[in-house]
């Protein structure tokens, strides 16, 4: 079976028959939540609604349509368990999906400290698959804040990216490749669509943005275009923050 092997996104891309890819991704959460071990002290829903964020982010940005969610509770069902699922089901419905759920909870151990891993998997047709797009002359912008933490505790936060706004990007045919920006941080995920486009980023030096800071739940995106993005705004992006970072060579 062909994969695409794309080493370094947390998705996995693999073809099942000569129209169609299956898609894969993946996202886990640890010490995020209520327990007593936990680090960032969040309301359970809010850890499964941002995590089940993630992996959609990264199924949509393809192109691919989410089919199927996964979702591993490393925690008791009551209440941990009941609570995580709340927050997954909500962003289901923000997103305007109706997924099947595969749940798995923590029934043997004791726990004390919040564990949570999510996997989407979806189909695309080939000549849709929106990887590797990008194109020499293009513009990479960043949509969105980064924010890891506690700065990341709210899911209706005007400064993130949430799935309605890619939604809408999807739809414009200027903008190419887009990628959910997590942990490693808005030069790595940029420096990663230069290679993936065999092109080469020349970063734009005013460009206010923290490169380096992680972007915790995903809560930005960077695209490309070749043409400016505020051209391209539309009304449930204004009060998005729009950075230009660099062009591709």
């Amino acid at each position: 079976m062909e994969t695409l092997g794309y080493q370094g996104r947390d998705i996995e891309v693999v073809s099942i028959n000569p129209e169609q890819y299956l898609v894969a991704s993946c996202d886990s959460c640890g010490a995020i939540g209520l327990k007593s071990f936990d680090i960032v002290q969040v309301a359970w829903s809010i850890t499964g609604r941002l995590t089940a964020r993630v992996a959609l982010l990264e199924i949509l940005a393809v192109g691919a349509t989410p089919k199927v969610m996964t979702v591993a509770i490393s925690n008791e069902p009551y209440p941990t368990g009941e609570e995580l699922l709340k927050g997954v089901k909500e962003e289901l419905i923000s997103a305007g999906l109706a997924l099947p759920l595969a749940i798995s909870t923590e029934k043997n151990m004791v726990t004390q400290e919040t564990a949570l891993g999510i996997s989407v998997v979806g189909i695309v047709m080939k000549h849709q698959l929106r990887l590797g797009t990008s194109q020499p002359g293009d513009d990479v912008f960043c949509l969105g804040l980064p924010k890891v933490g506690p700065e990341a505790s709210n899911p209706e936060d005007p400064e993130i990216i949430q799935i309605k706004h890619l939604n809408k990007l999807l739809g414009i045919s200027e903008i190419h490749d887009m990628i959910p920006v997590g942990s490693r941080g808005i030069r790595t995920e940029a420096e990663q669509l230069a290679l993936n486009s065999h092109s080469r980023l020349l970063f734009y030096p005013s460009c206010s943005l923290n490169m380096d800071k992680s972007a915790g739940p995903s809560t930005c995106l960077i695209i490309s275009s070749p043409r400016p993005v505020t051209n391209l705004v539309f009304s449930d992006l204004k009060q998005l923050p729009i950075h230009k970072i660099g062009t591709l060579v």
